[in-house]
């Protein structure tokens, strides 16, 4: 009887202990509640929730606003505390006296929704609506709730449908949208998108203050450089322009689909929505703005240089990284220092005392032009300016000179624009000791060399010696025979890789060249979790370079078949390709045991995801498919008339319909070929295949 008295009040006090936690199945908070550590307020729709989080690596605590539905990741679309951080789990969030208040484990005020003068009588309440906006109200006096503060009007660094991004009138405040400072690190960050309300746009700020994209005017549908606000089959844009505020927002024609506008961490805004493909889901990016990370004011930070083939960054010679840990976490906002310090007084005005750089776009602003007669004189004002950092000299008798830091360098892929810029280098104790480590480095080089040309000819007589007495050798000396033919193959292959990189033979491969380590970096050593499909010839990677630079990674088998003349020819065929409805090779990599292609990356996968599944078909309204088929007729026209070769595709398939973030189509999969030579005149495919219903 006893136990069973037990039993019953275990049983009571459980009850009891469920029945009083407040937060079960709640999105409200009343006076006299709190919302601590584990506890969490989900809308009535259960689309969004609210809680504690500790966003990617971060060992912090942060107010936040989520996706309850986004399950593979917790995607923060707002925080409260981004520059207050929580070291401890203990916290709560209370209404005080008509304030939405969040205290840190000591009940100090970490942050409050309300400032200034606030009527301690209200009676105040904060609810979490299914469009993801908090709103603190007062329902003392009326029925309709009063609405205190909601966070649409403090925005972080996302734009949610429903939202304003704007510049309210009467009180001369904006609605901006501030990045994160990294990935973990939500405190505000360098970029911003604000509206300019003199002229009526949006534009993207450096730290608050330097313009580097704007919009354009608005023609009622879409802004002038936005183009891809014209996908209006989805996204319903607006902008209201009023007495009392102009703002722009959006909403959703499909409620059910999920989607955001973020100011990224690397400067670009990005339009995404949560898609689903081959039976998982995923953020879709369909467009953003500036479409180059390099086109981004300092990405590379102070003396930075943005590598426009490889969108990545580097330092200027004679800098080096400020920070190697943010810069291996791709934060580059820090920049490059100078190995040496310039000291005025002990340099000379010649060419020993500058770093020279050619191929580079120079920054555009906070320069002073002066004309001279010719480049010496130019070279002679910096060196007579001790504030100046570095010149250009134009050739026609204009001279910049910079004085500071340098942001906003640039390597180009193509001489275009092409500038020298001289930079100011250390003091003259430290030239002279670079002058004898570089003849140091020729003499060791040349060393190098010699030692190599005679081991390698040792190697060579040895091996012949050896090849000579295996002839008469029992089994097992023909198994080490069969190990030499091996070593013997790679040469070969190595010997065809070199063949085909000689950029003095017709063919010519004129796309850059990436070494393994850098596309193994790129593909977390081409992680199961990075792959984007198989192929026929292997499989297909997803890699992010230095500057979240995203590709397409083939991989050719060693069972696919292929070879270095197939290789070849993909490379050299897809070279000599350029047109805006095919897949563009940005590079390739070969060695002895790998041949690597990399691609430009297509946010969208292929046009059989979207035409064969029920839910994505109907995000393809009649125009889209019109201009679909118009981009697919327009490569093949150019691939069978146009090109400088001339190809029959003989593979076509929805699968090889591949849709940027425009949804533009790109033809792929076309370079797997071999070339026909003689008479006939146009490339037919490797594989042997028809046309597909789905293309007739």
């Amino acid at each position: 009887m006893e136990m069973k008295n037990d039993h019953y009040f275990l049983l009571l006090f459980l009850c009891f202990s469920l029945n009083s936690n407040p937060c079960i199945g709640r999105d409200t908070i009343s006076a006299n509640e709190s919302l601590s550590f584990g506890e969490t307020l989900v809308s009535s729709g259960e689309r969004f929730e609210l809680g504690f989080v500790r966003p990617g690596n971060s060992l912090k605590y942060y107010l936040g606003i989520w996706y309850k539905n986004v399950i593979l990741s917790q995607t923060v679309v707002w925080v409260a505390n981004r520059d207050k951080p929580l070291d401890y789990g203990t916290a709560e969030l209370i209404i005080s006296q008509g304030n939405l208040v969040l205290l840190d484990r000591f009940q100090g005020i970490v942050w409050s929704a309300l400032a200034g003068n606030i009527n301690p009588n209200i009676s105040a309440t904060a609810l979490l609506r299914d469009d993801g906006n908090l709103i603190l109200s007062d329902g003392s006096n009326s029925s309709t709730p009063l609405l205190l503060w909601q966070s649409f009007d403090h925005p972080t660094h996302s734009f949610l449908p429903g939202a304003k991004i704007g510049y309210d009138k009467r009180t001369r405040r904006k609605q901006v949208l501030v990045s994160w400072k990294n990935s973990s690190d939500p405190a505000p960050g360098l970029y911003s998108l604000e509206m300019d309300p003199k002229n009526a746009q949006y534009v993207i700020k450096w730290n608050r203050t330097t313009e580097y994209w704007e919009s354009g005017s608005w023609d009622g549908q879409r802004f002038s450089s936005l183009p891809e606000m014209g996908l209006n089959y989805i996204f319903n844009f607006s902008y209201i322009d009023n007495e009392n505020e102009s703002y722009f927002t959006y909403s959703l024609y499909n409620s059910s689909i999920i989607s955001r506008l973020i100011m990224g961490v690397s400067g670009q805004i990005q339009q995404q929505t949560w898609l689903p493909y081959g039976g998982s889901f995923g953020w879709n990016l369909f467009w953003t703005q500036p479409r180059e990370v390099c086109q981004v004011y300092a990405i590379c930070g102070a003396f930075g240089v943005c590598d426009e083939a490889n969108a990545t960054c580097n330092c200027l010679s004679g800098f080096k990284q400020r920070s190697d840990t943010e810069w291996n976490s791709n934060d580059y906002s820090s920049g490059c220092v100078r190995d040496q310090k310039v000291q005025c007084n002990a340099i000379t005005e010649d060419k020993d005392s500058l770093w020279i750089t050619s191929i580079m776009r120079v920054p555009s602003s906070h320069n002073t032009n002066i004309t001279v007669g010719e480049a010496s004189q130019c070279r002679s004002a910096c060196f007579n300016d001790c504030s100046c950092t570095a010149y250009t000299y134009d050739g026609s008798g204009t001279c910049s000179i910079w004085t500071g830091d340098l942001f906003n360098l640039q390597h180009l892929s193509t001489n275009e624009s092409e500038r020298t810029i001289f930079v100011k280098r250390g003091s003259h104790e430290v030239q002279t000791k670079a002058k004898k480590s570089m003849k140091l480095k020729a003499i060791l080089s040349s060393l190098s060399a010699l030692m190599f040309l005679l081991i390698g000819s040792i190697s060579y007589i040895y091996y012949r010696r050896r090849m000579a007495k295996r002839a008469g050798h029992s089994q097992s000396d023909r198994s080490k025979g069969t190990q030499g033919a091996h070593i013997s193959h790679w040469h070969k292959a190595e010997g065809e890789a070199k063949v085909l990189m000689n950029e003095n033979s017709d063919e010519a491969i004129d796309v850059p060249y990436f070494h393994l380590e850098t596309i193994l970096a790129a593909t977390d050593n081409f992680s199961t979790a990075n792959k984007l499909g198989q192929g026929g010839f292997g499989p297909v990677y997803k890699g992010i370079f230095p500057g979240e630079k995203e590709i397409a990674v083939k991989t050719l088998s060693s069972q696919s078949g292929q070879g270095i003349d197939e290789f070849k020819n993909e490379v050299t065929l897809i070279a000599k390709l350029q047109h805006r409805n095919l897949v563009r090779l940005l590079g390739y990599c070969i060695n002895a045991t790998e041949q690597i292609l990399l691609y430009e990356y297509m946010p969208n996968k292929s046009l059989d995801t979207f035409i064969f599944d029920g839910t994505l078909c109907q995000l393809l309204d009649w125009k889209k498919r019109y201009d679909i088929i118009l981009g697919i007729a327009r490569g093949l026209s150019y691939l069978h008339h146009d090109s400088r070769l001339r190809i029959i595709h003989r593979d076509l398939k929805t699968s090889n319909i591949l849709l940027d973030e425009e949804m533009n189509p790109k033809i792929s999969d076309f370079g797997l070929a071999r070339i026909v030579e003689g008479k006939e005149l146009w490339i037919k495919s490797y594989t042997q295949k028809f046309c597909s219903p789905d293309e007739i």
